[in-house]
């Protein structure tokens, strides 16, 4: 699929957290016998928004180079608060499937330098036209993820380019979502 990195992001909250280890142990094996940029993260899921932020800081200094939070989707009851909660903790980089996301998280989201999720899962695919238009108006950072659960949910960048498309976007802001932020981000972090 011609990716230059892949990120894994395992689901998270405080009773597995420890699963970072766990998840930057097995990433090494994979680095050592296949040619596969691996980025160890985690998905911040389901957990109380009082103690977003500080799953996210334990997670880093676990080893977690991606922290991404699972936002309000209108796929599962997720605890309403969630998307202010992870916008507004700077060591978040991605908040995934924010559904209905409104203008003020959005824009703490660009603020704090938070990309919002355009997602190819389904069911959490469909609030994608309303995340883009709410990011563009205010200038938040778009990226599009295929929360992948198995292999068969990995998407080629044609695919990922429709769900743009779908989404709404023009080619320019396609572009920038699907090459130029997830580069930003990784380069940010100096993983790429």
């Amino acid at each position: 699929m011609d990716h230059q990195a892949v990120a894994i992001t395992d689901h998270v909250d405080a009773s597995n957290i420890d699963c970072v280890e766990r998840i930057i142990k097995a990433i090494n094996d994979i680095q050592d016998n296949w040619d596969i940029n691996v980025i160890p993260g985690v998905e911040i899921t389901h957990t109380p928004v009082e103690v977003i932020c500080k799953l996210a800081k334990q997670s880093r200094k676990l080893g977690a180079e991606i922290i991404v939070v699972h936002g309000e989707t209108l796929a599962e009851p997720v605890i309403e608060g969630t998307n202010l909660g992870a916008v507004n903790c700077p060591e978040i980089d991605v908040l995934a499937h924010p559904g209905l996301i409104t203008i003020e998280e959005a824009e703490i989201a660009r603020e704090n330098d938070i990309a919002l999720e355009l997602s190819a899962r389904r069911g959490h695919c469909l609030a994608n036209g309303h995340v883009a238009d709410v990011a563009l108006e205010v200038g938040a950072d778009l990226v599009l993820d295929t929360d992948t659960h198995s292999p068969s949910d990995l998407i080629s960048y044609e695919t990922a380019h429709k769900i743009a498309l779908g989404a709404g976007l023009n080619e320019k802001h396609i572009n920038k979502v699907l090459d130029g932020n997830p580069r930003r981000i990784l380069k940010k972090k100096n993983l790429l």
